[in-house]
């Protein structure tokens, strides 16, 4: 019995040590990185599956004009010289509204239908005087027939006259109210547009009770294609900031796209406070991108100089001098010496060294730059 458990136990720890001897020669080798081909200065070569070249972000350089300053934050507003902000002129109870938000309308479009006793009260001041002047008319002209035959004193024509002459100006005082608060109208009071755009917001509702001092106006009409960017200068920048200047206007919600905006007027007063001063400048919205009350970046632009633009991600910097890498061919990308005319947070300019369209390395360079000290 005692041979048997010893037998056992040798079949069972040779059949263990196979197993493990198995799984140690059968499991699959892991890849390397393969190494950087580096036959002549300044370039390294990959084949087109080495895992380096997955962790690399190559794009082509794009030109621009060279700022003068970094990009100054912004505030997107309507342009008011193109904006209505319609308010009722009287107190009443909403009874219809005819647009809605981003409808187009047009200059004396109804906007909407109010309940307005005042109005109803205008109106029949205003039917009133014109009653009065017409009987006020018909006593002038018999009092006028009796005094040119001798039958009438002076005095009573006179009186006559006068009253005729107040008459008129009430039913024009009468009709000027009326005007000022709309067109004469069975329907009530009507609230009309006098501009031609779009309606950008609404703070009305069917039954909701509105009066002239609201704090907010009840229809905003505005083009949406004119706007106007707001930035604040640092007292110490003014010197380069003028009007005519142009600026690249960008936003976090669209990254890659910029807009074109140019200074219309530098404000004239400084803010004690911030030692800031608000420069206003008119933005391209042809594609209706940019909206009200958005946040932007301003960078306000040099006078005309164009030149490569990357991020700074791109740049190698070795003591004073600056280095990327660009890609001559798919896995070939060569180290090269550039100089810069601008040097901002996010992005610089280059002065020589680099051309527009070429393709570079934007994002890994520090890797690529590591890797090429080590061979």
């Amino acid at each position: 019995m005692k041979k048997l458990i010893i037998l056992a136990l040798l079949i069972f720890t040779s059949l263990a040590a196979w197993s493990a001897f198995q799984a140690r020669h059968e499991q699959p080798a892991t890849s390397k990185p393969q190494a950087a081909v580096n036959h002549e200065p300044n370039v390294l070569r990959y084949s087109a599956d080495a895992p380096q070249l997955s962790f690399l972000q190559i794009g082509s350089v794009q030109a621009g004009q060279v700022p003068v300053l970094e990009p100054l934050q912004g505030h997107v507003t309507y342009d008011e010289d193109a904006t209505s902000r319609i308010t009722a002129p009287i107190a009443g109870r909403v009874t219809h509204i005819h647009v809605q938000v981003g409808d187009h309308v047009r200059v004396g479009q109804a906007m909407l239908a109010l309940d307005a006793p005042d109005f109803a009260q205008a109106r029949a001041d205003f039917r009133h005087a014109v009653a009065d002047a017409h009987l006020k008319r018909a006593a002038f002209d018999r009092a006028k027939t009796l005094f040119d035959h001798g039958v009438l004193a002076g005095k009573d024509f006179e009186s006559a006259q006068a009253d005729l002459q107040q008459a008129e100006i009430e039913v024009e005082r009468s009709r000027s109210r009326l005007k000022n608060l709309g067109p004469d109208s069975d329907d009530g009071f009507i609230l009309r547009t006098r501009v031609a755009g779009v309606v950008m917001d609404r703070q009305a509702n069917p039954g909701s009770e509105v009066r002239p001092d609201a704090p907010a106006p009840l229809f905003i009409v505005s083009d949406p294609l004119r706007l106007w960017v707001n930035v604040e200068v640092a007292e110490q920048n003014l010197d380069k900031i003028r009007v005519g200047q142009h600026l690249r206007i960008e936003s976090d919600a669209y990254p890659d796209q910029s807009f074109d905006a140019e200074v219309l007027l530098i404000g004239k007063l400084l803010d004690p406070a911030t030692r800031r001063v608000v420069v206003r400048c008119r933005v391209d919205n042809r594609s209706e991108s940019l909206k009200p009350e958005m946040y932007v970046r301003a960078t306000p632009l040099g006078g005309g100089d164009i030149a490569p633009r990357v991020p700074n991600s791109a740049l190698v910097t070795e003591g004073v001098q600056n280095f990327l890498f660009v890609e001559k061919s798919p896995g070939v990308l060569e180290k090269r010496h550039v100089s810069l005319s601008y040097r901002g947070h996010e992005e610089s300019y280059i002065a020589s060294g680099l051309n527009a369209g070429e393709r570079i390395v934007m994002s890994g360079a520090l890797l690529l730059n590591a890797e090429m000290a080590g061979n």
